[in-house]
């Protein structure tokens, strides 16, 4: 499996949640990049988050936005083992 442009602008959006507060949301404007909204909107279909346009991570949701999250720290770290 590749990392498709489509995914990558997934992890993007699953990036901007903050893991520290469940009542915390955030929203895609319409006049957001259109990759974002999409992203947005592909993530509200598989069950990620609460609504189309952004809303609050689900339980599948949290755990994706806290890999990705993990991911993106391991990934841009400037130490290594």
């Amino acid at each position: 499996m590749a990392y498709t442009p489509e995914l990558i602008a997934e992890l993007e959006i699953l990036s901007l949640f903050n893991m520290d507060s469940t009542q915390e949301g955030i929203k895609v404007h319409q006049t957001a990049a259109p990759t974002a909204v999409a992203a947005a909107k592909r993530l509200h279909e598989k069950g990620m988050i609460s609504r189309e346009d952004g809303g609050y991570l689900t339980g599948l949701g949290h755990d994706a936005a806290e890999h990705a999250q993990a991911l993106l720290i391991i990934l841009t770290s400037k130490e290594t083992a």
